[in-house]
């Protein structure tokens, strides 16, 4: 499957596209820029990727099968679905959509184009997150009662579309799909209500959430911050045992990737992937969906959800 990577984020030049690069079944192999400079970033590793001037040269190429979107997030909608009516698959950075009702066109798009189409949650491709699900649904901690996720970074720069509105900017959308996302992957539910939302803002951006949710079979909490010293994490917390990861959405960037199980007798096991590559892993994984139907664990309907719980948390915040 031969890509385009549709602008030179420093995201895509750093993570992804070496991704898309490595992946199996997959070819780098154009890139959208109107600065040759930024082009060269990614010619380092893809010497051979062709540049386009412009966004829709590239959503235009007859030689590309699928875009990767690293776009600022209020035009994540707008290309997926220019990329899908080209006939391109589309993977896009998150948040693909700003709210719930954004996903009625994203998927009516899909299915008229024939086309795969998925937000880049790349914490469901990595083994840890698997395992996780496997665990909880499985008993290993018997009834699950309650999940507390963190996530949380400092950035107080204005310059940064993280910080700006009007770019669909904000710390629930930027990392809030990792606290709600992962807790809906490995416990398989939906939240029911979100009794408390604790939000404070900075011109118009939310930069800390405090959250507590109730799903149909356990309570949940969550901070989400902008403003805050880098910290992550979330557990899972039963009748009969605790699961921790200590790193679960920047996996062997913020700390080596790990889950902790204690049971009774105070039996811990731990179990680490020092060395797997979750972007690798999401971008064949795709490929494998796009080309042969292979499952996915990530549709744009998984995605819905999490978006769902986002726009949940800003009404109970006052936000909407």
């Amino acid at each position: 499957m031969r890509w385009g990577i549709l602008g030179a984020a420093n995201f895509a030049r750093e993570y992804m596209g070496p991704a898309i690069h490595a992946a199996k079944g997959a070819e780098l192999a154009a890139l959208a820029t109107s600065d040759p400079a930024k082009a060269q970033g990614f010619q380092a590793f893809a010497p051979g990727i062709r540049v386009h001037g412009d966004y829709d040269a590239l959503v235009a190429d007859p030689d590309i099968d699928a875009i990767y979107v690293p776009l600022p997030n209020h035009l994540h909608v707008e290309w997926t679905v220019k990329a899908l009516e080209a006939g391109k698959h589309v993977l896009c950075e998150k948040p693909i959509a700003l709210v719930e009702s954004d996903f009625d066109q994203l998927i009516a798009a899909r299915d008229k184009a024939g086309k795969f189409a998925a937000e880049a949650f790349m914490i469901v491709h990595h083994p840890q997150f698997i395992r996780a699900r496997e665990l909880v649904q499985g008993g290993a901690i018997g009834r699950l009662v309650h999940v507390d996720a963190t996530f949380s970074f400092y950035n107080d720069d204005t310059g940064n579309i993280r910080n700006q509105a009007d770019a669909g900017g904000g710390g629930l959308r930027d990392i809030g799909v990792y606290t709600f996302g992962s807790a809906r992957f490995v416990t398989g539910q939906e939240p029911t209500a979100i009794p408390h939302a604790n939000l404070r803002f900075e011109n118009g951006v939310d930069v800390f959430a405090q959250v507590a949710a109730d799903f149909p079979d356990f309570t949940y909490s969550a901070v989400v911050s902008m403003r805050m010293f880098p910290h992550q994490g979330i557990t899972f917390i039963g009748e009969k045992g605790v699961l921790r990861l200590t790193c679960p959405f920047n996996a062997n960037v913020f700390d080596i990737a790990q889950i902790t199980l204690e049971t009774g007798g105070q039996t811990v096991t731990t179990e680490r992937w020092p060395s797997t590559n979750h972007y690798v892993l999401q971008v064949e994984n795709f490929v494998k969906a796009a080309e042969g139907g292979a499952p996915y664990p990530c549709p744009l309907e998984f995605s819905r959800g999490t978006q769902r719980m986002i726009d949940m948390v800003f009404a109970a915040g006052g936000a909407a």
